[in-house]
């Protein structure tokens, strides 16, 4: 039983190595840019509403250090070839992995659920249960994500593949669910300005988490053989797959965190300001202030 990812079963083109290169650096590079936005922005929302970017601040750390991991192991994994013109396996090298993603989704996936709590408009036990609920069902569809893609390569190991994805998928659809219904309810508790961001958070996040089961199913959707080929066989894998499945997991990771991130940051300042909070320049130093005081 093979169980290793697709990408160390395709030779790669120069081309197709550095651009996955690439988009993994791109990908922690945003990550620890978005960093110092949140950092620098935290003050301008109202102390209440400060947890949100403080979570946002674990999360960017933890997809930096995480996703650097991960370039580094591709860097690793592949020795370029000069005869045959390609990047091969290096056999003296651990293979590339995407497992480093599925422990950073493992640590921001309940940070992210979590940190929209602290903006919206709820009561404290909705913001209890919510909370529960998030954790046990982010934490369990990435889990059995994590399982899932040791099977995407072989025949023999399709239903597995498949099993262990649908299950996942299970768990996505009541996270997405939740998240709907929470981004409505609060909606109604917030003032028109402030409730549009809920509306343009729902859509960020839908289309940012639908990009995840696509990247999951990559082998199938992009290259039909790629779980049906004899894993020993090098280079029957489509380089397009990989290519394809890198660029998804990087678009899916910098929208689904650092701009939701941002998104929250500004529904907060919006509610900060309705509730009396200004954030002002004075004397030299950064003061935030309430009308009034």
């Amino acid at each position: 039983m093979i169980n290793l990812s697709m990408e160390n079963f395709v030779q790669y083109s120069p081309m197709a190595f550095d651009i996955v290169s690439h988009v993994l650096t791109l990908g922690f590079a945003v990550m620890i840019a978005a960093l110092l936005y949140f950092v620098l922005t935290i003050r301008t929302v109202a102390p209440q509403y400060r947890i949100s970017s403080v979570l946002s601040v674990v999360v960017m750390v933890s997809a930096f250090l995480i996703l650097f991991a991960q370039q580094q192991s591709w860097q690793n994994a592949f020795a370029f070839d000069p005869q045959l013109g390609l990047y091969v396996r290096n056999p003296d090298t651990l293979a590339f992995t995407n497992g480093f993603r599925y422990l950073n989704w493992l640590i921001d996936v309940p940070m992210l659920l979590l940190q929209i709590l602290f903006v919206v408009a709820i009561s404290q036990a909705r913001r209890a249960s919510l909370r529960n609920t998030f954790f046990l069902t982010g934490g369990l569809m990435i889990i059995t994500g994590y399982i899932g893609q040791f099977y995407e390569v072989g025949a023999e190991n399709l239903s597995q593949f498949l099993i262990w994805g649908t299950i996942s998928t299970v768990f996505f659809v009541v996270v997405l669910w939740q998240m709907f219904g929470l981004l409505r309810e609060a909606r109604r508790n917030m003032s028109p300005e402030a409730g549009v961001w809920t509306t343009r958070i729902w859509w960020l996040f839908f289309f940012s988490w639908m990009l995840y089961p696509g990247a999951y199913l990559a082998p199938l959707l992009l290259d039909s053989t790629a779980t049906l080929v004899d894993p020993a066989t090098a280079g029957s894998i489509s380089e397009i797959a990989v290519v394809g499945r890198q660029i998804t997991f990087t678009i899916a990771d910098i929208v689904s965190k650092v701009i939701y991130g941002v998104f929250l940051t500004i529904m907060a300042q919006v509610r900060s300001a309705e509730e009396g909070y200004v954030y002002e320049k004075l004397g030299g130093r950064d003061e935030a202030v309430a009308l009034g005081d």
